[in-house]
């Protein structure tokens, strides 16, 4: 039987070393608190990374409810399913290989809804997520979307060629949220920002 939390800790400590963008613990400790609340029965996330957030928010799931992760690199794909396997939760996280906005489409014509649905991908994605998961949602499910003050550049006056598009479509992000009259939202300096939503 395999040590869970030394597992977690393991993949952690990887990450650090590997470069691998995974959620910061202020972060990952504000959205765990959240899933223990609504405890949900259904999950979708978008950006896997190494499973490492999955892992964490499998704890919190309604017995019987299931998680969907989405990575788009093949090989941080596979270490993900080669986690997720060694801490025997292949039967409730499901890694997909793919395109976030490929996927959150297929799970729309398929009529999928989900109870939480977490954004951590492509800043530069995160108005197209968010439309699809207003598609993906019913009355009660909570958005989450992470990095979305990215360092302090969405606040201020950051102008940089190299982020622009990035720090525009958060802003974008920030001010949909806030103007959706069918959302309740609230923006959290935990960590790199964290934008919690809930569809009335």
């Amino acid at each position: 039987m395999i040590d869970y939390a030394k597992k977690l800790e393991e993949m952690k400590i990887y990450a650090k070393e590997n470069y691998v963008p995974i959620l910061q613990d202020s972060s990952l400790e504000l959205i765990e608190t959240i899933l223990e609340i609504k405890k949900p029965y259904s999950i979708l996330e978008i950006g896997t990374a190494i499973g490492y957030s999955a892992l964490h928010f499998a704890k919190h799931l309604k017995n019987g409810g299931k998680i969907d992760t989405v990575e788009i690199n093949e090989e941080t794909a596979n270490l993900a399913k080669k986690n997720i396997s060694e801490c025997e939760a292949e039967d409730i996280i499901t890694v997909h290989l793919s395109d976030g906005e490929k996927k959150m489409n297929e799970f729309v014509i398929e009529k999928r809804t989900f109870d939480v649905i977490f954004i951590d991908a492509a800043k530069g994605q995160y108005m197209k997520y968010l439309e699809l998961a207003l598609q993906l949602s019913k009355t009660g499910t909570v958005i989450i979307a992470d990095n979305v003050l990215f360092k302090g550049r969405v606040l201020g006056g950051y102008n940089e060629h190299k982020h622009r598009t990035a720090v525009t479509r958060l802003r974008e992000y920030l001010a949909a949220i806030k103007e959706n009259e069918k959302l309740e939202s609230t923006v959290l300096d935990v960590g790199d920002g964290v934008a919690i939503s809930v569809v009335k």
